[in-house]
């Protein structure tokens, strides 16, 4: 019993990282090719797995993909929801620079998971092929979630009265929207041109919010 319950000790952790190195493969040829243009083989190479391998871990392709973007999705938003917290999360004495910093790093993601961002792009492209449920999934995990959890910050901002605003959650989407955007879009076509814009397109979306919110004195 004892040498049984050791052997399986072993074989879990043989059998997550095989797991692992199939999600990571399957990250990196879906963010190169896509959704329809990648196969079960193709992963398996990236991975450097067997067709048997994956099948024995995945039922389809499909499962596979919606696997891996709800994994990365909600990667990205613990991260998110991370940065929130350090830079909203107590007493903030200068909010423009509170609000800066934070949208300075808030597009980092996009640098740091450029493959779950590949995939994003190609899923908006790619959204027909879906069920409508799978989309929605996505959004719940990732984009929504961290935005629920910026909009709670900006209630809290508000009840200070450091900002003035009715719809919170209208208040995260426009400046996830005017900090985010423009960058990732610029991103898009010349990285280095991101990198040395980072700070002016942060400053001007967030000088542009507060113009919206801070409380008419």
């Amino acid at each position: 019993m004892g040498a049984d319950l050791t052997a399986q000790k072993v074989v879990e952790p043989r059998v997550a990282r095989k797991r692992r190195s199939i999600l990571a493969g399957a990250l990196t040829v879906f963010g190169r090719v896509g959704y329809l243009s990648a196969s079960i083989e193709m992963i398996a190479a990236e991975a450097g797995a067997s067709t048997r391998t994956i099948y024995n871990h995945f039922e389809n392709k499909e499962q596979l993909f919606i696997t891996v973007l709800m994994e990365s999705s909600t990667r990205v938003a613990v991260t998110r929801e991370a940065l929130i917290e350090r830079h909203l999360g107590g007493p903030v004495e200068d909010l423009e620079a509170a609000l800066v910093a934070l949208a300075k790093e808030w597009v980092r993601p996009s640098q740091d998971f450029d493959d779950h961002f590949r995939i994003v792009r190609r899923l908006r492209g790619e959204a027909d092929r879906f069920p409508p449920e799978v989309v929605r999934s996505w959004q719940e995990a990732g984009p929504h979630r961290a935005r629920r959890a910026l909009a709670a910050r900006m209630a809290t901002l508000a009840e200070r009265g450091a900002i003035a605003v009715a719809d919170p959650e209208l208040a995260a989407q426009q400046f996830m929207a005017l900090v985010t955007d423009t960058t990732i879009s610029r991103a898009e076509f010349s990285a280095t041109a991101l990198e040395s814009e980072i700070d002016r397109i942060a400053r001007a979306g967030v000088h542009t919010f507060l113009h919206g919110y801070l409380p008419r004195r």
